[in-house]
């Protein structure tokens, strides 16, 4: 019996953070009852004044994405549900586009938009 043969290694991909952050961006808009996002002090789209950073801190540790989502919901959605259904979202979307594990992400609702 021969040993299995071993696939060959032919190259690295690395994904830019900036990928990482329009991906959770774009998906927690996607949301039902999500109505926008939200700054942080210090945040990246503030000191940059960039819209593509907007509410959303991505830190890798130990080959996983932790992420950061702050965001402004609707009134009128149960805000469980909601932060619940980011958190998978999020989750699935950076695992299934760019195959990195997910360490956890944390949803902070900022404020509730009652004029929505």
């Amino acid at each position: 019996m021969e040993p299995l043969a071993m696939e060959k290694e032919i190259g690295k991909t690395t994904i830019s953070p900036e990928v990482l952050h329009k991906i959770a961006r774009l998906t927690t808009l996607s949301v039902q009852g999500v109505s926008r996002m939200a700054c942080y002090r210090g945040s990246m789209e503030q000191l940059l004044g960039k819209d593509e950073f907007k509410g959303v801190k991505v830190h890798i540790r130990d080959d996983k994405a932790n992420v950061d989502i702050f965001v402004v919901l609707m009134n009128n959605f149960n805000v469980r549900d909601v932060s619940r259904e980011i958190q998978a979202r999020v989750s699935r979307a950076i695992t299934e586009m760019v195959g990195m594990k997910v360490g956890g992400v944390t949803v902070h609702v900022m404020d509730i938009d009652f004029n929505a």
